[in-house]
């Protein structure tokens, strides 16, 4: 359970001890008064833990790229490297990026814009996202669990769930359309 001193003061609102707002890091380093990151946001290292594992990050090592054609077009060994590589991408980054993956640019530049879009919106209408369960089909915050977590994440997010059940905030007002669209091309993409 998370202590007051764990609790970020940024928190405005607790309920039973779970967060249900917060201000967001874009909020807070808009603001006039940001100086320096709030200390529930800094990760304090012990240097004489000697089973403590600190990354540090390596500038010669690029976010990884994943060619999407490899898997679509690409001789079985291809794919089963891609595959592998898209593992090692997601353990080790938690994330990648898709090149040659056929969504016109255009599609991704307005997907981008709508997101942009969402996280420009009033933080009252964000907020309707936020401090719910970790399971939510949409979920708006800036931790995994703001109320649990000892250190909270220096981003804001946004999570929506899309399958086996659609969902889509309802703000900004293109963001569902194009969200259907672009799931739509990405499942004709994957089924030819």
């Amino acid at each position: 359970m998370a202590s007051s001193s764990t609790v970020p003061p940024e928190v405005t609102k607790k309920f039973k001890n779970r967060v249900t707002s917060f201000k967001s890091v874009k909020t807070l380093s808009e603001s006039p008064d940001f100086n320096s990151i709030p200390f529930s946001y800094k990760f304090i290292t012990n240097p004489h833990d000697k089973n403590e594992i600190v990354a540090d990050p390596d500038d010669n090592d690029p976010i990884p790229v994943i060619d999407y054609s490899l898997l679509a077009t690409g001789a079985p060994d291809k794919r089963t490297k891609t595959i592998r590589d898209i593992g090692k991408a997601c353990e080790e980054w938690g994330f990648f990026m898709l090149i040659n993956h056929f969504v016109s640019k255009s599609l991704v530049e307005k997907m981008v814009d709508q997101v942009f879009a969402f996280f420009n919106l009033r933080e009252e209408e964000k907020q309707e996202y936020a401090g719910k369960e970790v399971v939510d089909p949409i979920r708006y915050g800036t931790s995994f669990n703001a109320s649990e977590d000892r250190v909270l994440f220096w981003r804001d997010f946004v999570k929506i769930i899309v399958h086996p059940e659609f969902h889509s905030p309802v703000k900004p007002s293109g963001f569902r359309f194009l969200l259907i669209l672009s799931i739509t091309f990405l499942i004709l993409i994957i089924r030819t």
